[in-house]
């Protein structure tokens, strides 16, 4: 059993030492791997990182890219992503890699790594998309979906008060989880998953809004959560422009219509 680990890369030169060999660690677990990189033109010393590292472990391949992609964050992460998707959907054998990772290459996932965690969930069937809690809090309210709150909270009236009543919302569900109990949701990434290749080979990632994805009943409970009247396109500040959503939440809603995948959250820290 085979895995490719997959991320982009721009302005990680100081957490790539510690995300490499925390990297080894996770592909251990398998029979062999690779590493799959995309990286965009960076301020700091990440390209000359990624070449040192290549030359002590060649299951490194990146790629550097050296055109513009677009103005928007998630735009261009959306791209970078479905740059390291299509490699695995081009080059591995779904029997030979049944699975890849997702995760991103920076100071979310510099913690400690126990890969102990990982390896039961190879053996059970009830899951197709997998992320992990972190500590102190799940962090990643950005890529999260789950009913009520389907859509972007970034897309609603009220959006930054309810960033911390989703993350109590989150909080809660997880740590009142039984001990092997998945929690079922539409979107959820949180810097680190673990994907059945099988259920993501007819989806890719896209940083635009996609409010044309979810259902209307949806899009309405979660206004209704939102204390919003629906969707509001404005400039948030943070995010550069109206156009912009989390590239995870695509990929995981065609994965869900397209091949019935089931995306699920676990109580369980990878990084400690």
């Amino acid at each position: 059993m085979k895995c490719c680990i997959c991320g982009p890369v721009r302005n990680c030169g100081p957490f790539l030492d510690t995300v490499f060999s925390n990297i080894e660690k996770i592909g251990a677990l398998f029979d062999d791997y690779q590493i799959i990189v995309y990286y965009d033109k960076s301020n700091d010393n990440t390209l000359a990182k990624l070449k040192a590292y290549q030359k002590r472990n060649p299951k490194l391949c990146f790629y550097v890219n050296l055109q513009f992609v677009s103005p928007y964050r998630t735009h261009r992460l959306a791209h970078a992503r479905n740059f390291c998707l299509n490699y695995v959907k081009n080059n591995c054998d779904i029997n030979e890699y049944p699975f890849f990772i997702m995760m991103d290459f920076d100071d979310v996932n510099c913690k400690n790594v126990n890969p102990s965690v990982l390896q039961p969930y190879f053996k059970r069937n009830d899951w197709d998309a997998l992320s992990f809690n972190t500590m102190p809090t799940y962090y990643d309210i950005w890529a999260l979906s789950i009913y009520p709150y389907c859509f972007s909270y970034n897309h609603f009236k009220n959006n930054y008060a309810y960033h911390n009543i989703i993350k109590k919302y989150i909080t809660y569900k997880l740590h009142n989880l039984k001990k092997t109990q998945l929690l079922p949701c539409i979107s959820s990434f949180n810097g680190f998953s673990i994907y059945r290749t099988n259920k993501f080979l007819n989806t890719n990632y896209d940083g635009r809004v996609r409010n044309d994805l979810l259902p209307i009943n949806y899009i309405k409970a979660h206004a209704k959560a939102q204390n919003s009247r629906g969707i509001v396109y404005k400039d948030y500040g943070h995010i550069k422009g109206a156009y912009e959503d989390c590239e995870h939440r695509p990929f995981h809603i065609q994965a869900i219509y397209n091949d019935n995948a089931r995306i699920m959250i676990t109580n369980d820290v990878l990084f400690l």
